[in-house]
């Protein structure tokens, strides 16, 4: 049309109106290419589709297996370790080198008995795990019962084949029980040549003003009670010499720090320690004994301990008589204040640390239990002992003056 403008400048002129006013539907915009191609893919998902979008795939089948596979890894891990375990048990590799030795004395009797008394000894590590060592060596039925000297956690292997050979020929096995004297010790050794009681007055393997002993006129209190394994026929020397090392080795394991601050020589606490082997049978009461020691030493009271008047008369069975009992000699407790001069026997580890560290009370008495034999009642005034005493002197006389055997 002459004079009008052509197509192409009224849609240039439109393009221009829509610039100023701020945008076109046919405006250039920067997309970034991945919104460009994940569009694309919705698109030929929903036509591929049937135009609907398309359902996502669950993914529980595949978590769940990823869960039983881990289940399936931790149990096999611990059936692992659980058979590493057992094999290590059972075959020792890494054992160590065996420790003290000990002196054992299995009684005849099953396999099962056997294991028991070397697992109690400290001998074996497993009584379970050396019976089936013995059986899958088929050894159950060649060990031999008998007295062995043994070391503490030995090899399994090294246990059977001591166990297969048997017990030495012409050795004895001499006991030492806790607490007992060097008369009392001298006639339970029998099978030995010599004279214990003359071998025991002193020795050069031993001193004992080393202890705080100035005035000791033999090795009482420092002949270690335990079972030594001796050859038939030996001399009783060679028996003291074992008995003042083993002395040695567990002193040494007492701390004395508590006694030293009550002014005590270690001789001294030994002596305690023998007052106490002889006074009870309960562990438990071996501490409160001691302390009902202490305490009347410090009120400067005496001890009136009968074990010390029975030591130097020799009457250790039969009731003592009121002259025994007014003798004026210096073990005479009941006479006598504070300590006897020396020990009245051999005790063991537990008293001497009960000696060396007693129970904290305020116990002055200490009177036999009618009601539970062996133990004692414990009492702080003279009053509650009187009364004690009059329950068990009554007990007593209802059991014909015998020693009652309970309420």
């Amino acid at each position: 049309m002459p004079g009008g403008r052509s197509d192409d400048e009224r849609e240039r002129a439109r393009r221009e109106r829509m610039a100023r006013r701020g945008g076109s539907s046919t405006r250039s915009r920067t997309v970034d290419p991945r919104v460009q191609q994940a569009l694309e893919r919705r698109r030929l998902r929903t036509e591929s589709n049937g135009g609907a979008p398309r359902e996502r795939r669950p993914r529980e089948p595949r978590q769940a297996n990823f869960r039983l596979r881990r289940l399936f890894l931790l149990v096999f891990l611990v059936l692992g370790l659980v058979a590493a375990w057992f094999l290590v048990s059972l075959f020792q590799p890494f054992a160590g080198d065996p420790g003290a030795r000990k002196t054992v004395t299995l009684k005849p009797g099953g396999i099962g008995d056997l294991a028991s008394t070397l697992e109690d000894e400290g001998i074996i590590s497993s009584s379970f795990f050396f019976q089936l060592r013995a059986t899958v060596e088929g050894k159950r039925g060649d060990l031999k019962p008998g007295t062995y000297t043994l070391r503490e956690d030995m090899k399994y292997t090294d246990v059977i084949a001591a166990l297969e050979k048997g017990p030495p020929a012409n050795t004895i096995q001499v006991t030492v029980p806790e607490g007992r004297s060097r008369s009392e010790i001298a006639d339970a050794i029998p099978s030995l040549k010599g004279n214990y009681e003359r071998a025991t007055v002193k020795s050069p393997k031993l001193n004992p003003r080393r202890y705080g002993a100035k005035n000791a006129k033999d090795l009482e209190g420092f002949l270690w009670p335990s079972t030594y394994e001796m050859k038939r026929g030996q001399n009783v020397k060679l028996l003291v010499d074992k008995q003042l090392a083993t002395f040695k080795k567990n002193f040494a394991k007492v701390s004395m720090s508590a006694a030293k601050s009550k002014n005590l020589t270690s001789y001294e606490v030994l002596t305690i320690a023998s007052l106490v082997e002889r006074e009870t049978a309960v562990p438990r009461e071996r501490k409160l004994i001691a302390s009902v020691i202490y305490n009347r030493l410090s009120q400067d009271q005496s001890l009136g301990i009968d074990a010390t008047v029975r030591f130097f008369t020799g009457n250790w069975d039969k009731p003592l008589t009121q002259s025994e009992l007014q003798t004026p000699n210096p073990y005479n407790t009941r006479v006598n204040k504070g300590l006897p001069p020396g020990p009245i026997g051999n005790p063991g580890l537990a008293s001497i640390r009960a000696a060396a560290k007693p129970a904290d009370t305020d116990y002055l008495f200490y009177v036999a239990n009618p009601c539970k034999p062996g133990t004692h009642t414990f009492h702080r005034t003279l009053a509650e002992f009187n009364a004690a005493a009059a329950r068990y002197n009554q007990a007593r006389e209802a059991a014909g003056g015998k020693a009652p055997k309970g309420c």
